[in-house]
């Protein structure tokens, strides 16, 4: 493997001390115009760049990056969010680094500590349990810390509209004459999204004057997990006509499982689009997110906090939209 350049190659081949490389990189100090411009064109030469976690730990200042802590970084939504994130910070020289929890709390707090130790600028995470000891070392260390997706203690968090995203989707089922709509939702049952969205099924129940069994709602993990529910609620005595799937891994499997037993007669809607949603046959209604959206403001808070705004934590909702996708003739 090549060696990279460093700061002693580009001091040799410019003719200058490495304490003068140093000062024409960091600006730090009094430099010739003729020997910054023989620095510089030795950097372009070797291809030098330089060790920033290096020189953050060296000068004791924070580190040109953003720690984002997602649960799960093969879900789409994630991805997206981490777009987000990134398009808004790129323009301050910050770069993204991303860490994943698994939706574990205890790997969530090892990401986060490493983070820390690297002098991480700004801190960005998805919960994974109820955020306090990620507020504690952030607060130590006095990085911005802002939570996203599912809110936290102490610190400002960026939401979808969960419950009136759920509640419009829900209406929509019953405007179309649904009387029994089955909840499919993620696990833990305590997951705040999940809460929020079955609060806003209920709710949209309430508002129709229909009874909310238990006996509808089923939860899941993974698409396989979520097969095996929608199947099960499709087995009772009296099955819904149709269903609400409260996240991908649920719409997914809820299409896998009316794929296989050839339910055509039973509607569903999910929260969160779907890839490819509009070339299912029939296509998929959904309530949006807008993830990216969410990571951008996320960010814009972050870099406010870094600016030195100090007003009390808050939440910022980011709305839903009810996408419609009516079937071909």
């Amino acid at each position: 493997m090549e060696r990279r350049p460093t700061l002693h190659d580009v001091a040799g081949e410019a003719g200058v001390s490495a304490k003068t490389v140093s000062r024409v990189l960091n600006g730090d100090g009094p430099v010739a115009a003729a020997t910054r411009e023989r620095v510089l064109a030795a950097v372009r030469r070797l291809g030098f760049r330089p060790n920033l976690m290096a020189r953050s730990i060296r000068t004791g200042g924070p580190d040109s990056t953003v720690g984002l802590v997602l649960p799960d970084l093969g879900n789409p939504f994630f991805g997206a969010l981490a777009d987000g994130v990134e398009g808004a910070v790129r323009g301050r020289g910050l770069t993204v680094l991303l860490g994943c929890s698994g939706g574990d709390a205890a790997r969530e707090a090892e990401v986060v500590g490493a983070f820390l130790a690297r002098r991480t600028s700004a801190l960005l995470v998805v919960p994974a349990g109820g955020g306090g000891e990620t507020l504690a070392a952030a607060r130590a260390v006095g990085v911005p810390l802002v939570y996203l997706d599912r809110p936290g203690p102490g610190a400002d968090c960026v939401v979808s509209s969960n419950r009136a995203g759920a509640r419009e989707g829900v209406a929509h089922l019953l405007g179309a004459g649904h009387r029994r709509v089955g909840f499919l939702g993620d696990l833990p049952a305590s997951l705040y999204t999940r809460r929020e969205r079955l609060a806003g099924w209920r709710e949209a129940l309430a508002a129709a004057g229909l009874p909310a069994p238990a006996e509808l709602v089923a939860g899941a993990r993974t698409a396989a997990e979520a097969e095996r529910a929608a199947l099960a609620l499709l087995a009772l005595p009296e099955p819904p006509t149709a269903l609400f799937a409260s996240n991908v891994n649920a719409a997914t499997g809820a299409l896998l499982a009316l794929g296989r037993s050839g339910r055509r007669d039973v509607a569903l809607l999910s929260f969160d689009d779907l890839p490819l949603a509009e070339v299912l046959d029939p296509p998929l209604s959904a309530v949006a997110q807008a993830p990216a959206l969410l990571g951008a403001t996320a960010a814009r808070l972050a870099l406010a906090r870094l600016d030195g705004d100090g007003t009390p934590p808050r939440t910022e909702t980011v709305p839903t939209r009810l996408v419609l996708r009516p079937a071909r003739e």
